[in-house]
């Protein structure tokens, strides 16, 4: 790469904070794609590492800078994998995001519906197994034939009955038993060493830590 900022193509306030945090000590200026005034970019692929490429070369064709994406969701096994990629808008798949990007009691809506419908469709099966995945893709041009990716996945299964208000999503029902806790039971500090994602920061860090060395 030849030039230290990079673009998130996120405007969610929470991922810039730790991708700041992150990309600090390599000396790297992170910037959020609202902040140059690019518009989210369509999420129609069916895997998460497809989604976060097509997100992170939309940034980067609109701002001529390397550009990063992620895309993470819970997968059920009871489910066959859903919610998947759909996990933001697993209750209304056809809302439109701008309608809950600005409104944190529009977001926390929209995750109560999710967890309400993940419970229903549970209902009577004994397989709980879960994971929350991560998958991180950063770019250093818009046509990049060799995009980074880095992911994390978190191991745990769902309960019924929601558990702490820390975290959000499904995090309130996602138990994880070597804590013996939910997601949203964790401080955010413990939380962001074993999560999905903090798991892919981690590996996106010695991606970057490696390609700054070669270059």
């Amino acid at each position: 790469m030849n030039t230290n900022r990079l673009v998130l193509a996120s405007g969610n306030p929470g991922k810039l904070r730790e991708f700041r945090q992150l990309c600090e000590p390599l000396g790297l200026t992170i910037l959020a794609q609202s902040e140059l005034g690019i518009s989210d970019a369509e999420e129609p692929h069916c895997t998460f590492v497809e989604n976060a490429l097509a997100k992170a070369r939309h940034a980067s064709r609109a701002s001529g800078l390397p550009a990063f994406a992620d895309d993470s969701g819970i997968c059920v096994a009871a489910l066959g994998g859903a919610p998947g990629v759909h996990s933001a808008r697993f209750a209304a798949p056809n809302e439109q995001r701008a309608r809950f990007a600005d409104a944190s009691s529009g977001r926390n809506m929209q995750d109560a519906r999710n967890n309400a419908k993940l419970i229903a469709m549970l209902t009577g099966k004994s397989d709980r197994g879960a994971h929350y995945t991560c998958v991180i893709v950063l770019v250093r041009h818009a046509e990049d034939p060799e995009p980074l990716i880095a992911e994390g996945r978190w191991e745990g299964e769902i309960v019924d009955t929601p558990r702490g208000d820390c975290g959000f999503g499904y995090d309130p029902h996602f138990f994880v038993p070597a804590w013996n806790k939910t997601a949203a039971e964790l401080p955010a500090h413990e939380k962001n060493l074993i999560s999905h994602r903090g798991k892919a920061l981690a590996a996106l860090a010695a991606r970057l830590h490696s390609v700054r060395r070669e270059a």
